[in-house]
């Protein structure tokens, strides 16, 4: 069953605000994700329709919302594309090769990995804290994590998490951080970049033997 509302307190830095029921009743929490088009972001007082759900509390909050006067899309059978997701594969798949084949030292590899998982962990305390409207992480710390390596886990926990994937913004400065740090392991495989990767050799020898 579909309702109808009028969107309220909206925080487009957050990604969300809520809706009050035409009518009366308790207001209804909005998440950005609950969009079924995002094409166009929201600014407040629009009138939407949308359908309840309940979250893990059971609190009242929007899902499939549409601006008044859009139809309504039905839900792609095959869910969000995974092709990012394949990409950071495929990425983590190719430095393992390079490792092998010599051009790389472990080092890098678990570099990657490990900011990977901070920029994974950053993300999901994130989520929390806009669901809990709390103080969130700076977007400048997470894209920070993304240029130096951990875009690859920064990836998977936008899909996972459903968060800072419809901020348009965001997904260009964390695009431009992939490239950026896909040309810094560029320059890495260069020549130029030889007397860089024999430092990080000799620091991957040294902690072996340390160890």
């Amino acid at each position: 069953m579909r309702y109808q509302g009028r969107i309220t307190n909206w925080n487009d830095d957050k990604g969300f605000g809520f809706i009050t029921p035409n009518g009366g009743g308790d207001r209804v929490f909005l998440h950005i994700s609950a969009f079924s088009a995002r094409e166009r972001r929201p600014g407040g007082e629009e009138l939407v329709t949308y359908e309840l759900a309940q979250d893990g509390k059971g609190r009242a909050q929007a899902r499939s919302v549409a601006y008044v006067g859009e139809r309504v899309p039905r839900p792609a059978a095959t869910g969000r594309s995974r092709a990012p997701l394949v990409f950071a594969l495929f990425f983590l798949i190719a430095l393992g090769a390079l490792v092998a084949l010599g051009r790389l030292p472990l080092l890098v590899p678990a570099a990657y990995l490990g900011l990977s998982v901070l920029a994974f962990l950053a993300y999901a305390a994130d989520k929390s804290a806009a669901q809990r409207n709390a103080w969130r992480t700076k977007e400048s710390s997470l894209h920070l994590l993304e240029l130096l390596g951990g875009w690859p886990g920064a990836l998977v926990a936008q899909r996972t998490f459903r968060h800072k994937t419809a901020k348009a913004s965001f997904q260009f400065v964390f695009w431009l951080m992939v490239g950026l740090n896909c040309v810094a392991l560029g320059w890495l495989l260069s020549p130029a970049g030889a007397g860089a990767l024999q430092s990080l050799r000799a620091l991957s020898l040294s902690l072996g033997l340390r160890a």
